[in-house]
């Protein structure tokens, strides 16, 4: 035998057969995970003859362009703007609310596990039945429902249950005795929350963010029924798809995709930033003097 097939032989004889299984199974969820991105991206690519289907007709940039033509029937423009506008909405009031509802559940109250279960729910909940429940309210009410009403209330139905079971985790792992310090310090209540509290679950706040902008802004099936007379991005697509579906689609999906990886891009380099300055990646410590104040008693009895 070869030198090369006994090399091959001891490589195969290295490795269990369940390896081989996980591994075929690992890199089959990775082509389901990702091959679909792939393909849409490769077909946003058509030539000016080209349809919605393999094989690619020529190779141009005709559809990124046609994406902000307003003589198209789906134009994308105003559905991008809104969609934008409605996710960094909701990130702002998910990332508040979870953080205020980490503090609350942190001390506890009466009533905290009714309250815990009132939020987790409607994640369970059939998400067209929210939205056609959202629907019905307003027009009981004599209103109509637009995406920055109606349609706010549908994404937030989303993003805080996972906001909030996110800063749950976050505060489980907050040490007290770091607080207590502070408070035999002679910190004041807010000087914990400003320069103990918030640097140290600061990660967790940027990471319910990114979820809450990127969860509202892909969300279709809560917000189908409540965006009014001016439509989301996805609710615009789906829109499309059914009249006028051209590969501008396709560059649509190319351009959000890109969008998105941008913003997560730049909430990993901030976290990295972050945890820089605390001397986490690099060993290095920051002085005290840098994130608290030397005498916080005194800083709060100057301010008064």
């Amino acid at each position: 035998m070869s030198a090369e097939g006994t090399a091959v032989k001891a490589v195969g004889e290295g490795h269990s057969r369940g390896y081989y299984i996980r591994t075929v199974i690992f890199f089959a969820f990775l082509v389901f995970l990702y091959g679909p991105i792939i393909v849409i991206g490769i077909l946003s690519f058509q030539g000016p003859q080209g349809s919605l289907m393999f094989p690619i007709r020529e190779g141009s940039l005709i559809w990124f362009r046609d994406v902000f033509d307003p003589a198209y029937a789906g134009d994308f423009r105003l559905p991008f703007v809104r969609s934008i506008v409605l996710a960094l909405i909701v990130m702002v009031i998910t990332t508040l609310v979870s953080f205020l509802a980490g503090l609350a559940f942190r001390r506890g109250f009466k009533g905290s596990s009714i309250v815990f279960y009132l939020v987790i729910v409607s994640l369970i909940a059939p998400p067209f039945l929210i939205s056609f429940g959202l629907g019905i309210g307003f027009t009981s009410l004599g209103l109509q429902s637009q995406w920055w009403s109606g349609g706010l209330g549908a994404h937030l139905t989303w993003t805080l249950p996972f906001g909030v079971l996110i800063m749950f985790a976050i505060f489980s792992r907050l040490d007290y005795s770091i607080e207590e310090a502070a408070q035999d310090q002679g910190a004041t209540r807010w000087q914990r929350l400003r320069y103990v509290i918030i640097p140290i679950v600061a990660p967790g706040i940027l990471a319910v963010a990114l979820f809450g902008f990127t969860l509202s802004y892909d969300e279709f099936s809560r917000s189908s029924l409540v965006t009014g007379t001016g439509n989301t991005l996805p609710v615009e697509m789906v829109t499309v798809r059914g009249t006028a579906a051209r590969p501008s689609l396709y560059a649509v999906g190319t351009m959000t995709t890109i969008f998105s990886l941008l913003i997560i891009t730049g909430t990993f380099l901030s976290l990295y930033f972050l945890d820089k300055r605390r001397g986490l990646l690099t060993g290095g410590r920051v002085s005290e003097s840098e994130n608290y104040p030397k005498n916080p008693g005194g800083a709060a009895q100057a301010a008064e």
